[in-house]
C-alpha cells in the first residue's frame, strides 16, 4: 500500500474514532428536539400524606429488608422474603401472618463472614435474595448466608412454613453480596440468574443452572454489569425456541475513548434451549446477543440506567406486541430527572434478527468499535437453533467475539412517557383497565426512593399523574412490586416493611367535580349513591370523563354548609379551606368582594389567615377552587363561613391573669431564688468580699450573718 493511501486510511480511521467519541451524547439532539413536548414538572393532582388507612402494613420487630416478594394467588398467600426470614401474609389483608420460618446465620457462619472482613451485623446475615415457585408447589429460594449464598425448598402445608434444610450451593445463583444487583427467573423449574459467580464479586455472569451454562467472562460480554431484572417469553408458537431477556446496565467497551467511563443500559437476549457449544463456547452461550436501550431525557449529556422493567402482555394480542415499561436515572449526581421508556418486544427483535453488529478494528497502537461491514456467517450468530451443539465453529467464534450490535433500540414515541424531577423512581407495575367510555387504560404504580407511589396514565400522549401517596410514615425506598389480579391489589416492599394498596382509591373525593377531574379510569360519580365508586363494584352507569375530564356533566352540585365563626377586635381568625387538588387555584371572596394577599389577609395552603382583625372584617366568605381540565375551566365552591364580630375590647387591666402570665410570675421567682443562693455560694467560698467588709461605706445599717438587714431592737 503506498504512503498516501495508508494517509488517507489513517485519516479515515481518526475521523470514524471522533465521530464514535462523540456518539456518546447519541440522543442529544433528539432530547433537545422534546424541550416542548415533554413536560418535566409533571405535577400530581392529589398528594396523599401518610396515614395508617393508606395501606396495610406488615412489619416484625428487628427484622428488615422485606424486598423479596412471590403472589401465591392458589393459597390467597403473598410470600415475603426479608433478612433472616420468610413470611406467609394473608393476600387480602397483608397485616395479617399466617405463618413464618426464620433462616438465620449460625455463629459459625458469622464468625467465618467476619473474618474475611466483613461488617457481622449487616453484612454476615442471611438475605433472602431469590422466591420462586416451581412445577410441584414447592418454592426455590436463596439467601447470601453471610457471603456463602445457600439455596433452599420451601413449602406451605398445614398453616406452616418448612424448610426442608437441603443446603444447596447457591454459588452462581444468589449474590454474595446483600447490596449487588442481581436477577432471577424460574423456567420450567430452571433457574436462570444474573450475578456474581465469587466471593469478591468480580466475576459476574448470566447462568442457567441446569444443564449448566453461562457467559463468558469477558468484557465484550459483560463489562462491570449491574443486572436489573429477566423475563422469558414463549416464542415457540412460531416455531422459533423460547428466549429469555436480560436487562442491565455496564461500563461502555464502545465509549473507552471517553476521559471517564461511560455506563450504558443493555437488553440481551438468549435461547431457552441453548445447550453450548461441542468445541468452540463449551458450556457457554452461543445464542447470546445485546444492544443498547435509548431513553432520551431532556438536559441529561451523558445516557441514563436503567433501574427497573415490567413486562406487560395483552393476553388478546400476539406476543410480539408485548411491552416493556422501564425506569431511567440519570447517572450524573447534578440532575434529579427520572423517566419511563416503553419498548416493544418486536422492536428488541428485529435489532436481534436483521441489526448489524460492532466489531473491534486497530487504530494505530489501540482499538476501536465500529459496525461490521464484513459477511456474516449462516446461521446467523445468536439465533435459536434447535441443535446449538451443530453449530458450525465460523458462527460460534463470531459470536464469542461480537455479541454486541450496533443499532440501538428507541423507545416507543422516541420520547419518555414520563419524566420528573425529585425523588429517584425505583419500579414499576402496570396494570390495564376499561373505563366508562369503553376504552382500555394502561396505568402505571411506580415506586420511589421517597417511600410514595405514583399513579399515572397517558392519555394519547397526555401524561397525567392522578396522585402520589406517602405509603411508610418515614421515607423508605420503595424496592419492589406486585400487582394482584385476583385481590386487584397492589403490593410494595421496603426496608421497613410490606404494605398492600388498593389500585382504585376512590373514596378520596367528595364530590362529582373532583370525582371527574381526577380523570382516574377506576373510578367514577355514582348519581344515586351520592359518591365516587369503583367501576368494578357497580352495574350502574356512572360519570367519569377520564381522556378530557369534562366535569360539565356533573348535576349541580349540592351548597355548602355555612360556618358561623366570630372573632374579638384585635384577635386572628383562621378560616379552613384544603383543596383537594394540586392543579387547582385557592381564591377567597368576601360578600362576593376578592379577597387579595397582604400583610392582614393571609392566603394559605389549606386555608386564611386574618390577623389584628376589625369590624371591617365581618362578613360572608367563601373559599372558591377554580381548576382548568383541557381547555375548559371549573370553578366549585369548597367552603363557606359567616364571620362576625364578638363582644367589646378588653382593656388590659380587666383582664384576669392568664395561665402564661402566671407561668411568667413563676419562672421570674425561681430565677430570684437562683440569684440569692448563687450569691450566697460565692459569699461562702470568698470568691466575693463578704458584706460586712463594707460597712464603713454603709453608716447606719448593720447586717447579720445572713446579708440580711439587721432591724434593731424592737
Amino acid at each position: 500500500m503506498s504512503g498516501t493511501a495508508q494517509l488517507k486510511l489513517s485519516s479515515h480511521k481518526e475521523a470514524m474514532y471522533l465521530l464514535l467519541c462523540m456518539s456518546v451524547f447519541w440522543f442529544l439532539p433528539l432530547a433537545l428536539m422534546l424541550v416542548d413536548d415533554t413536560p418535566l414538572e409533571c405535577v400530581p393532582r392529589r398528594y396523599v400524606p401518610y396515614h395508617s388507612n393508606n395501606a396495610r402494613l406488615f412489619h416484625e420487630e428487628g427484622v428488615s429488608n422485606y424486598s423479596v416478594m412471590l403472589l401465591r394467588e392458589d393459597l390467597q398467600l403473598l410470600l415475603v422474603g426479608a433478612r433472616e426470614a420468610l413470611y406467609a401474609l394473608d393476600l387480602d389483608d397483608v397485616s395479617k401472618m399466617r405463618a413464618s420460618v426464620k433462616w438465620e446465620v449460625t455463629e459459625k457462619q458469622n464468625d467465618d463472614c467476619q473474618n474475611k472482613g466483613r461488617d457481622p451485623e449487616t453484612e454476615c446475615k442471611n438475605y433472602i435474595k431469590i422466591l420462586h415457585l416451581m412445577k410441584d408447589n414447592r418454592m426455590y429460594v436463596c439467601g447470601t448466608n453471610a457471603f456463602d449464598p445457600e439455596c433452599d425448598y420451601m413449602s406451605y402445608s398445614n398453616g406452616k412454613l418448612t424448610l426442608e434444610k437441603a443446603a444447596e450451593d447457591g454459588k452462581g445463583k444468589c449474590p454474595f453480596n446483600p447490596l449487588q444487583r442481581y436477577a432471577s427467573i424460574m423456567v420450567d423449574d430452571n433457574l436462570y440468574s444474573a450475578t456474581s459467580m465469587n466471593f469478591l464479586g468480580s466475576e459476574l455472569a448470566l447462568r442457567r443452572s441446569s444443564p449448566p451454562i453461562r457467559t463468558e467472562i469477558k468484557t465484550s460480554w459483560l463489562n462491570e454489569p449491574n443486572f436489573v431484572s429477566l423475563a422469558q417469553m414463549p416464542e415457540s408458537d412460531e416455531g422459533d425456541d423460547d428466549k429469555v431477556y436480560l436487562f442491565f446496565s455496564e461500563t461502555a467497551v464502545e465509549y473507552d475513548c471517553y476521559k471517564k467511563p461511560v455506563v450504558v443500559s443493555r437488553v440481551a437476549r438468549v435461547c431457552k434451549g441453548d445447550m453450548g457449544g461441542r468445541r468452540t463456547l463449551q458450556r457457554k452461550w452461543t445464542s447470546f446477543l445485546k444492544a443498547g436501550l435509548e431513553c432520551p431525557v431532556l438536559g441529561s449529556q451523558l445516557p441514563n440506567i436503567i433501574q427497573n422493567t415490567y413486562r406487560w402482555c395483552d393476553p388478546e394480542k400476539h406476543w410480539e406486541d408485548c411491552l416493556f415499561y422501564t425506569i431511567f436515572t440519570p447517572q450524573s449526581d447534578t440532575s434529579d430527572l427520572s423517566a419511563v421508556c416503553v419498548y416493544s418486544l418486536s422492536d428488541i427483535n428485529r435489532v436481534f434478527a436483521e441489526g448489524q453488529f460492532k466489531t473491534l478494528v486497530p487504530l494505530e497502537t489501540s482499538f476501536i468499535w465500529v459496525a461490521y461491514s464484513g459477511e456474516v456467517p449462516d446461521p446467523r450468530p445468536g439465533s435459536c437453533q434447535t441443535q446449538s451443539l451443530d453449530l458450525p465453529d465460523q458462527t460460534l467464534h463470531f459470536i464469542k467475539d461480537r455479541p454486541l450490535m450496533d443499532d440501538i433500540i428507541h423507545p416507543i414515541g422516541e420520547k419518555p412517557v414520563l419524566e420528573r424531577r425529585g425523588a429517584a423512581f425505583t419500579c414499576i407495575v402496570v396494570n390495564q383497565v376499561q373505563a366508562a367510555d369503553g376504552h382500555k387504560y394502561r396505568v402505571m404504580f411506580i415506586g420511589m426512593e421517597d417511600g410514595t407511589l405514583l399513579k399515572a396514565v397517558n392519555y394519547d400522549g397526555e401524561m397525567f399523574i392522578i396522585e402520589q401517596v406517602q405509603l411508610f410514615q418515614s421515607p423508605e425506598s420503595v424496592k419492589v412490586l406486585r400487582f394482584s389480579d385476583v385481590t386487584g391489589q397492589l403490593y410494595a416492599g421496603s426496608d421497613y416493611g410490606a404494605v398492600q394498596v388498593p389500585v382504585a382509591t376512590c373514596g378520596r373525593s367528595s364530590s362529582c367535580m373532583d370525582c371527574v377531574l381526577a380523570r382516574d379510569p377506576y373510578c367514577g360519580w355514582d348519581t344515586d349513591a351520592g359518591s365516587c365508586v369503583a367501576l368494578s363494584s357497580t352495574q350502574r352507569q356512572l360519570i367519569q370523563s377520564v381522556k378530557e375530564g369534562d366535569a360539565s356533566l356533573c348535576p349541580p352540585a349540592d351548597s355548602v354548609e355555612v360556618g358561623n365563626r366570630s372573632f374579638l377586635p384585635g384577635g386572628s381568625v383562621k378560616l379552613l379551606c384544603p383543596s383537594p387538588s394540586n392543579l387547582g387555584t385557592t381564591t377567597w371572596e368576601q360578600d362576593g368582594q376578592r379577597v387579595n394577599s397582604s400583610v392582614r389577609h393571609q392566603l394559605l395552603q389549606d386555608g386564611l389567615l386574618i390577623l389584628n382583625a376589625s369590624d371591617s372584617d365581618s362578613g360572608r366568605y367563601r373559599c372558591l377552587s377554580v381548576e382548568h381540565s383541557k381547555s375548559h375551566k371549573y370553578t366549585a365552591t369548597l367552603a363557606e363561613y359567616q364571620l362576625s364580630l364578638k363582644g367589646e375590647p378588653r382593656l388590659p387591666q380587666a383582664q384576669k391573669e392568664s395561665t402564661s402570665t402566671v407561668g411568667l410570675h413563676i419562672v421570674i421567682g425561681l430565677l430570684v431564688v437562683s440569684l440569692v443562693a448563687l450569691l450566697a455560694w460565692n459569699f461562702y467560698n470568698g470568691h466575693l468580699p463578704p458584706p460586712w467588709s463594707c460597712s464603713k461605706m454603709l453608716r447606719g445599717k448593720s447586717y447579720d450573718s445572713n446579708g440580711q438587714e439587721d432591724p434593731g431592737p424592737l
